[in-house]
């Protein structure tokens, strides 16, 4: 009896069978992504999990080499810090990203990275890491589930051209033009050009007429005019725990703790970094900016002043500020090349001082020297997923749209979680056409 429904029902599931299998390659549409960093594979996997054909292009000979290269020091992959407060470091643009964010926030990317068989670890700063602190690994695991997925990679393919379903690539001297139903555009900004982050893409949209904010530095250093005794002696010296304060044009206070670097120049590092959209904007408009270093910020004024009150006969003022507040090194000559002595001369004054030295910035560094790019493609040149309403079927993802965020994850979170709305947003899009 067995025998008998086995010889049955097997004709009618190779039929059905055979079925479903003509009806995915009928619905199965070709996707092309231009640009293999983290957005663009992130859009790549969400697609081609749907049953699409996905193509992959990307100028340099290997995938990600900027994630790589920010990985040298420790992959700083997102931030644990809660979302309310997490989607605000994304500035101006906050109500913006939160369309990507909140269905892929940084929980979501930890899971995500579980998912590749790497564990991951919260730092004493709130920052997020893989357990090794290295990106390869992951980067490592997750091209080859992409591959063994049927995602097609093509290298050394420097886009020069884009319309709907077609681009145009430079391959080693000759034009390559491809067809797809769909292209995600993920090609970064301008801050690593030698990386493939050169900003190229930005006068082909910008002949198409898609509205584009011009691509500035980001997460980056400021020049400022240091003494000679202080270039000379200190430049390359860590500023650290200390905080920075700015005004902002509505009056609202910013304040923030941390170390950079004193270049010769100017400053560099972590902290400044924090800075950079609101000393940019502010020498965009001024042609100078105001930032107040508090050299003490873990003592309130009463308490520095009562320390400093603690004087001793015939000791060097050097000597009186190391000993009172642990003030020497690059510190003091801060407040050497802020202040004269006639400034300081009371307790009282030497604490306002202390902690408020004010230095002024007048010109940003290079964005081919920046950690990252603002600018790009504006908000009102796409649709909720990150569509060009100019250009139907063409999505862009990643640093390429006008957003920036400071360091310590918030902008690998916000890459990936842009390249996952945008293939969302493919998927939707194709399914719409059928």
């Amino acid at each position: 009896m067995v025998r008998e429904w086995f010889f049955f029902i097997m004709p009618v599931f190779n039929w059905v069978s055979k079925r479903v299998r003509v009806l995915r390659v009928q619905t199965q549409k070709t996707v092309m992504i231009i640009g293999a960093g983290p957005a663009g594979l992130m859009a790549a996997e969400y697609i081609c999990a749907q049953g699409h054909q996905v193509h992959v292009y990307d100028a340099k000979p290997s995938a990600c080499r900027k994630f790589l290269l920010a990985g040298v020091g420790g992959m700083n992959i997102t931030h644990s810090e809660a979302y309310p407060e997490f989607i605000q470091r994304y500035y101006d643009k906050a109500d913006w990203m939160d369309k990507s964010l909140r269905h892929f926030d940084s929980d979501a990317l930890r899971d995500w990275i579980y998912g590749l068989g790497i564990e991951t670890f919260i730092g004493s700063s709130g920052r997020v890491f893989p357990t090794d602190m290295k990106a390869a690994p992951l980067l490592r695991h997750w091209l080859k589930r992409l591959r063994d997925g049927g995602i097609r990679f093509h290298m050394r393919h420097k886009m020069v051209q884009v319309s709907a379903h077609t681009a145009s690539f430079d391959c080693s001297g000759e034009t390559v033009t491809a067809h797809a139903d769909a292209i995600v555009l993920a090609l970064g900004g301008a801050s690593w050009p030698k990386l493939g982050s050169d900003g190229a893409w930005w006068n082909v949209l910008d002949q198409a007429d898609i509205e584009l904010a011009p691509l500035q530095s980001a997460n980056c250093g400021f020049h400022s005019h240091w003494s000679e005794h202080l270039r000379s002696k200190w430049a390359g010296q860590p500023l650290k725990d200390v905080s920075f304060q700015v005004t902002l044009e509505n009056g609202n206070i910013v304040r923030r703790k941390g170390e950079c670097i004193v270049t010769h120049d100017g400053m560099e590092g972590s902290l400044i970094y924090a800075f950079s959209k609101y000393l940019r904007d502010r020498i965009n408009r001024d042609g100078k900016a105001l930032l107040t270093i508090d050299l003490l910020p873990l003592q309130d004024d009463v308490q520095v002043i009562t320390k400093l009150q603690h004087t001793k006969p015939k000791e060097s003022f050097s000597k009186y500020l190391k000993r009172t507040v642990g003030i020497s090194g690059v510190k003091a000559a801060l407040l050497y090349d802020t202040f004269t002595k006639t400034q300081f001369q009371t307790p009282d004054a030497l604490a306002r001082c202390l902690k408020n030295i004010p230095v002024w910035f007048d010109e940003v560094k290079p964005i081919d020297e920046a950690i990252s790019s603002a600018g790009g493609v504006c908000e009102q040149s796409v649709n909720d997923t990150l569509m060009l309403l100019n250009m139907p079927g063409v999505f862009c993802a990643g640093e390429m749209l006008d957003w920036e965020a400071p360091t310590g994850g918030y902008l690998l979170t916000g890459c990936f979680a842009t390249g996952r709305l945008a293939g969302q947003g493919v998927c939707d899009w194709l399914a719409a056409q059928e």
